[in-house]
């Protein structure tokens, strides 16, 4: 009788763990679909690289956009520049061109660098608790493959 009140308090504790090691492997499953596509990828950079890689795309983009927009203004603007061109001072034209493109820079820099800062944090402090959760799910597993272990040996004795 004793045995089998032993066995039985064995299954259920064995059928909780089970239950709990199913629940956390859903929930980690579920991260890695939603959530953990976008975070897991973020995390596997430094800081420095992630955000220097977004600065750099930045500049890329940011320069081409200036240049579409000048393009753009130049071609709507363009009879009126070919028939005053030569009453214009070209030197201050383009310092104005270029420092507008400093200052258009400047700002996308700055927002680009705060927005991918604040990603990276989120992405770090997101995957932290995933790997948390990995860890607990591996130790239920080390729990598991020692009670049967023991199992195991106390049967072939």
């Amino acid at each position: 009788m004793n045995s089998l009140t032993e066995k039985m308090e064995r299954n259920e504790e064995f059928l909780m763990l089970n239950l709990e090691k199913v629940k956390l492997m859903n929930h980690l499953a579920m991260y890695e679909n939603n959530a953990g596509k976008t975070y897991l990828p973020i995390s596997k950079f430094y800081r420095s690289d992630y955000i220097g890689m977004a600065l750099i795309k930045n500049f890329f983009l940011v320069t081409i956009g200036y240049l579409l927009l000048v393009a753009v203004i130049f071609a709507y603007f363009a009879e009126y520049l070919l028939n005053s061109i030569h009453k214009m001072n070209l030197v201050t034209l383009g310092a104005e061109l270029i420092i507008g493109y400093l200052v258009v820079l400047a700002v996308y820099t700055v927002l680009t660098y705060v927005q991918y800062s604040v990603r990276y944090h989120r992405a770090k402090k997101s995957v932290k608790q995933y790997y948390i959760q990995l860890t607990k799910l591996e130790r239920m597993y080390g729990k598991n493959e020692k009670k049967n272990g023991d199992r195991r040996t106390s049967r072939r004795k």
